[in-house]
């Protein structure tokens, strides 16, 4: 059997990645699904057939298979072959906002839950911080939640010198920015946000109910006050399949 460019290219991007054969095969075979190229009600090819193109054992494949089944994607039926049942869900109702009063507001029917709480933590340092860090730091793992699905895990650092003005429900309630807006004696006068594109490891995975290696968007938010002082840093891990950025350009 001849080898197309395509089936070429992808033994070579499956060779590239550090990720698990199966589960990158999981997320391309669900991609094939999402585009209409494996259509709802259509046979795909065989183990033995997706073996050969994609230069993998057939163990492989079955774990990959295995994935989208417990997903409800397709269904295996013995001397038939494998059927495509839907299409993966796709529900871009959560948008990362771009300017400082969208990153204010809460999302409609979001829960909070506090999953960690540390106390006189250092604030964890990159390349693309502002601000000067105070002594020490609060630290929250918050995950965020709309209709039982996790949608936002985050780590949320407030200056532990202005946590007295911060009311405790605040923390299950409101935005990260939204907790240092409006407090008495503090002026937010530089803020940004840096989004990347990764993928979710292990941790992340377990905690937005998703495989290892699906696309994830990492926001981290960080907030200065009238004295240089970094008073709120948010790293953010959004479900890729959930949300969206929009800028309006004009």
């Amino acid at each position: 059997m001849q080898t197309t460019r395509s089936e070429n290219a992808t033994v070579k991007a499956l060779q590239k990645s550090n990720v698990a054969r199966y589960i990158q095969l999981a997320s391309l075979f669900r991609q094939r699904i999402e585009n209409g190229e494996w259509d709802v009600g259509t046979q795909i090819p065989t183990v033995k057939e997706l073996a050969d193109q994609c230069g993998v054992a057939t163990m492989t494949i079955r774990q990959s298979l295995d994935i989208l089944e417990k997903e409800g994607l397709i269904e295996r039926y013995r001397a038939k072959g494998t059927f495509v049942l839907e299409r993966p869900r796709r529900d871009l109702w959560c948008e990362v906002k771009t300017d400082w009063s969208g990153l204010l507001i809460a999302r409609d029917n979001a829960v909070i839950e506090i999953l960690d709480d540390e106390r006189n933590v250092p604030l964890p340092r990159g390349e693309d911080n502002i601000g000067t860090p105070a002594p020490s730091y609060r630290h929250l793992k918050r995950r965020h939640s709309r209709d039982g699905s996790p949608f936002l895990l985050a780590d949320v650092y407030v200056d532990e010198r202005i946590c007295p003005l911060i009311p405790e429900e605040a923390y299950t309630t409101v935005t990260a920015m939204r907790l240092v807006s409006d407090l008495p004696g503090q002026t937010v006068t530089d803020a940004n946000q840096v989004v990347t594109i990764g993928a979710a490891d292990l941790e992340t995975s377990s905690e937005l109910n998703i495989s290892i290696g699906d696309p994830v968007a990492k926001v981290r938010r960080t907030a200065v006050n009238q004295n240089g002082d970094v008073i709120l840093m948010a790293n953010g891990i959004y479900r890729g399949d959930m949300m969206k950025i929009e800028v309006k350009l004009r």
